[in-house]
């Protein structure tokens, strides 16, 4: 009788474990998978704002159409819904990869107040882009302070 239980203990134990060994390795697989997530939306952020800045800058040559469709492209990721990205512990030193941080979650009303700045001065581009050079470089100030108040705040240094 008492090697039954015994084995039984044992079993129990072993599966708990795993089970441990399991979730910790899921919740660690979910934290790198949001980092890398918010690198993408901050690429195609970073990818259609430079589509936009080259035109403001003379670069490239404007294209009404072109830097409406950047405009609203960039107000889509601009966009995204933060829940799934900014997950609570893949600040800086927690998840390789992060520049995350600990202010996104500690000051999370700045945060999305920052994000939120953002989203509203892509939404202002998407009718600046398509009117012509000066309305979009007019735009292109108020998306740059945007970008640089968030990452001022709430990105971390290269390591």
């Amino acid at each position: 009788m008492h090697l039954t239980k015994s084995i039984t203990a044992i079993g129990i134990g072993a599966a708990m474990i795993a089970t441990a060994g399991f979730a910790a390795s899921h919740s660690e697989k979910a934290a790198s998978d949001a980092v890398n997530a918010r690198h993408a939306q901050m690429q195609l952020i970073a990818y259609h704002t430079g589509i936009l800045g080259g035109m403001a800058k003379g670069e490239t040559e404007y294209n009404a159409d072109m830097a409406t469709a950047a405009a609203t492209n960039l107000h889509a990721a601009a966009g995204f819904a933060p829940d799934t990205l900014w997950l609570e512990g893949t600040e800086q030193g927690a998840v390789e990869g992060s520049r995350a941080k600990a202010e996104i979650w500690s000051d999370s009303e700045g945060f999305s107040d920052a994000f939120m700045a953002l989203e509203t001065a892509s939404a202002d581009m998407i009718e600046a882009a398509g009117t012509d050079l000066d309305a979009l470089k007019a735009g292109m100030g108020a998306v740059g302070k945007a970008c640089g108040a968030c990452h001022d705040d709430y990105r971390g240094p290269k390591n």
